[in-house]
């Protein structure tokens, strides 16, 4: 009996082919190397975090690009009927202002992602270019008279941008550029307390890992005596915390610089957008145990006595406070 190796039907489509060579080809990676490098050392402060969207919770560049898309596709559906030149020049114009904050938050996160998220980054950002140049000349031809000329280019302009969001999507979506890198870890972890060795193991102010239901968790022994203990994989893009460095009642992911604060998991630095599940912690009979928290428990529970006998750990070092504010 033969078995067919390949169905037809089943086969990845040529647009999947393109993406998936354009992911692994290093022809771009100097380019790639020096906009990245200069991204990084803009002097924006606090403000990369704001342009990240630690604030919001999620990206702020998807939620700023609706307002060019929406603009200009509603500028074309003007356009086909011919009738209101005049709007669509100014709804052309409104995804040109809106174009500028939008491509600003998008660089900020291109500069903190993974080469192969770099790089179809890229090839997005030169489609959303070419798409801002072809309105700009749009815009232009409306306001000297050459409304012909300016539909026309406005059509482009909507092609190069429609190609944009395709590779938006794949970067968001196939490749999970922006994405919450922990938010399986309630999911997997089971609700009890978890052993995960002897006091003794876990050398004071020095990040350790361990395993709870194959989640890697980074335990972190404070000299005073408090032990914090997180999901492992950091947010942004799934770093290894446990190989990052211990500072100020934090942790910063060795990967792209993200800080959190191991006493509850708040991300306190981007680029991630999205905090760390925390874990409570107890020591019974000499060995540290955790508990997966969640954050609809009020504080004063936790401050209460376990059930069992622990006494969860509930500690926030004033370096900690000191780092925050």
């Amino acid at each position: 009996m033969s078995v067919r190796r390949h169905h037809p039907r089943t086969r990845q489509n040529r647009v999947l082919r393109l993406l998936d060579r354009l992911e692994r080809e290093p022809r771009q990676d100097p380019l790639i190397d020096a906009l990245g490098a200069g991204i990084r050392s803009l002097p924006l402060g606090r403000g990369r975090d704001v342009l990240h969207g630690t604030w919001l919770g999620h990206p702020v560049h998807p939620l700023l690009v609706q307002v060019p898309i929406g603009s200009w596709l509603s500028a074309a559906i003007l356009d086909l009927r011919k009738g209101r030149p005049r709007e669509a020049g100014l709804l052309v114009g409104v995804g040109l202002a809106a174009a500028v904050p939008a491509a600003l938050t998008g660089a900020v996160d291109w500069a903190e992602l993974r080469r192969p998220q770099m790089r179809v980054g890229l090839v997005h950002a030169v489609s959303n270019t070419a798409a801002v140049g072809l309105y700009t000349a749009s815009l232009a031809c409306r306001l000297t008279g050459r409304g012909r000329a300016g539909r026309t280019l406005g059509f482009l302009g909507l092609a190069a941008v429609g190609a944009g969001g395709m590779l938006g999507g794949h970067l968001a979506y196939r490749q999970a550029a922006g994405a919450n890198h922990a938010e399986a870890v309630p999911h997997v972890v089971g609700d009890r307390w978890h052993r995960i060795g002897a006091v003794d193991d876990f050398p004071p102010g020095r990040p350790v890992r361990r395993s709870v239901d194959d989640v890697p968790v980074l335990v972190v022994r404070e000299t005073g005596g408090a032990i914090h203990a997180l999901a492992d994989r950091c947010s942004h893009l799934a770093g290894p915390l446990s190989e990052g460095t211990v500072s100020d009642g934090c942790v910063r992911c060795p990967w792209h610089g993200s800080v959190f604060r191991l006493s509850d998991g708040l991300n306190v630095q981007g680029p991630a957008i999205a905090p760390q599940p925390a874990f409570d912690t107890r020591v019974t009979e000499g060995q540290v145990e955790v508990r997966l928290r969640h954050h609809e428990v009020k504080d004063e529970e936790h401050e209460e006595k376990d059930a069992d006998g622990g006494e969860p750990d509930r500690h926030l070092s004033e370096a900690s406070h000191e780092h925050i504010n």
